[in-house]
């Protein structure tokens, strides 16, 4: 979907020191920074620990259960966010002294997400004592309540949104449930667990566990490569807790003190390690963590971050690495019928409905969140895709066959986990389970309600949203003077981050010469463009190849990020295009 560029407007800065580059200072003052302190992203600026509700509890659990050498298992979930909370979660009671601890993740085609009554079964079958959840549990009613029946004792660690009944858990530890004042409420899964494990070495350091079991207390801090990975990866609001949180990590990364796993990632993604950014773990190590909870089994994931030599690691990395490519293969497929399936229905972009939802036997139950993401980006539209409920190559036994799996994606100004929650409480019964973000959620329901489901879906949408959340709008920062548009600035820009969900990074825009073009990778579009009689490259990814190149075109206007191009040790200019006209 083409969107209106619109130009942010120019406010106060003053506020902000002036040794920062002006046009900097004005991007931070437009992305909300009030104050110099909030661009002091060290470790003493996070917000303080003993603020998140729920530590002293599930500190003390923790305590007895180290104490008493119990079954510490860690439940995890089959995202980035998921596999990075469980690997934290594990080096850090390895490093706490703990000699009895384990991880499960629950097969998402088999199980689905989270403490299930099932996944309960099998960790107590497993010798399980103590369940901790990382990144999910705050929606697990049947499985905590499973759990204590069969007299486990449950921490629940989670981010995700409560709903009215919160699980009868013995703690639980998320900044989002009532009653926390934890001032940051983006807080990825990966961050509470770094929270709670740096909660956990203080009530310890307080009992004198260390010096009676005659080890180090160890530096939590050694956990943020993790934590700047995963906070980034699952696309929480970086707000400035959240910044700290993935600046220190990715300070650890670039000066060399990360574990082999992520090095091993960097390396098979073809990044400079030293030269790491924040988007570098959205695009390209979250998605190979990514791909083994889509396609296989999260363990992978989290045993390539746990890995204690590089050359363990990259052989781990290199099959996360092939999962990665064979779910792009699913997801161009899947698109192609999802675009299909959009036609048949004969909606154009202009009455495209104003909630898109489609279902197809034959997708990919692993990949529908990637294919709704890319409908949303496309047409502007939340949309939700549904498979079957079970993979006809596992043995399900769990799962209704009639029942289908939705991932949801919204647009800013839908909350799309209260427009599920509204549906489930307009028409009781149609929506079997759901959970979620504001830009995010998942749900089931049986098949044959998925007509009268996406009746209703369209029907709420389009009371919920408005004209203006409708149009695609790209904020742009304006435009870059080419004396601006240098190498020096260019990393001014990617030093002033980490950038990411709310805190976006720098868009200018401005109308160029066409000097060049050429389509490289079948769908990408490569550029020569000159400006003042200056010349510059750029590249526009997944263009539409109906209409460019356009050797008709003399002019094009640019929507675009200033970014630094590496090429045989050479560095040069060269703008990422976000929209061309």
């Amino acid at each position: 979907m083409h969107k209106e560029i619109v130009r942010r407007e120019h406010i106060s800065d003053e506020h902000l020191p002036e040794k920062i580059h002006p046009i900097i200072r004005q991007i931070y003052a437009r992305r909300g920074v009030t104050s110099k302190e909030q661009l002091e992203l060290t470790t003493s600026r996070l917000c303080p620990v003993e603020t998140l509700k729920g530590l002293p509890q599930a500190c003390e659990i923790l305590y007895q259960a180290l104490k008493e050498q119990k079954n510490i298992t860690v439940i995890g979930d089959f995202d980035a966010d998921g596999a990075t909370s469980t690997a934290l979660v594990m080096e850090a009671l390895q490093m706490l002294g703990s000699t009895n601890f384990h991880f499960l993740v629950p097969n998402r085609f088999k199980y689905g997400y989270g403490l299930t009554p099932e996944i309960v079964d099998i960790a107590a079958s497993q010798g399980a004592q103590v369940l901790v959840t990382v990144d999910n549990g705050i929606s697990c009613i049947a499985g905590v309540t499973r759990a204590k029946a069969i007299g486990l004792e449950v921490v629940v660690t989670d981010h995700h949104l409560p709903g009215a009944t919160t699980p009868p858990a013995d703690a639980i530890v998320n900044p989002n449930q009532v009653g926390c004042n934890f001032a940051s409420k983006s807080l990825a899964g990966v961050g509470v667990a770094f929270y709670f494990m740096l909660a956990l070495r203080k009530y310890l350091r307080e009992q004198q566990w260390f010096e009676q079991q005659n080890i180090k207390e160890p530096n939590i801090a050694q956990l943020l490569d993790l934590v700047a990975l995963g906070t980034v990866a699952d696309v929480v609001s970086l707000d400035a807790n959240n910044r700290i949180l993935v600046e220190q990590g990715l300070k650890r990364i670039r000066a060399g003190a990360t574990r082999p796993g992520i090095q091993a990632l960097i390396e098979i993604a073809g990044k400079n390690q030293q030269k790491l950014v924040a988007s570098d773990f959205g695009f390209a190590l979250g998605p190979r963590i990514n791909a083994a909870g889509r396609l296989d089994d999260m363990a992978f994931g989290i045993n390539c971050l746990l890995a204690k030599d590089l050359s363990t690691a990259r052989v781990m990395a290199a099959d996360l690495d092939d999962l990665n490519k064979a779910r792009r293969e699913i997801e161009q497929g899947m698109q192609i019928e999802a675009e299909q399936v959009l036609a048949s229905l004969q909606f154009s972009e202009e009455n495209l409905p104003l909630g898109i939802s489609l279902f197809h036997a034959d997708w990919h139950q692993g990949v529908i969140g990637i294919v709704a993401g890319r409908l949303k980006e496309k047409y502007h539209r939340p949309s939700i895709v549904f498979a079957k409920g079970s993979d006809e190559n596992v043995d399900d036994t769990h799962n209704d066959s009639n029942e289908i799996k939705g991932s949801a994606r919204s647009i800013p100004g839908l909350h799309i986990r209260d427009l599920l929650e509204y549906i489930d409480s307009q028409h009781p019964g149609i929506i079997a389970k759901f959970g979620g973000h504001a830009m995010a959620a998942g749900l089931s329901i049986a098949r044959d309600q998925f007509e009268t489901f996406s009746m209703l879906f369209e029907q709420y949408a389009q009371q919920w949203l408005s004209t203006e959340t409708l149009t695609g709008v790209l904020a742009s920062d304006g435009e870059l003077l080419t004396r601006d548009m240098t190498l020096n600035f260019a990393q001014l820009l990617r030093d002033a981050g980490p950038w990411g969900q709310n805190f976006p990074e720098p868009l200018f825009d401005d109308v160029f010469t066409l000097v060049q073009q050429r389509i490289v990778g079948e769908k990408h579009l490569k550029l020569v463009v000159e400006k003042d009689q200056q010349i510059f490259d750029a590249i526009a990814f997944n263009v539409d190849i109906k209409r460019w190149p356009d050797h008709s075109a003399k002019q094009v206007k640019l929507a675009y990020r200033l970014d630094i191009n590496e090429f045989r040790g050479k560095q040069s200019v060269q703008l990422m295009v976000e929209q061309l006209d």
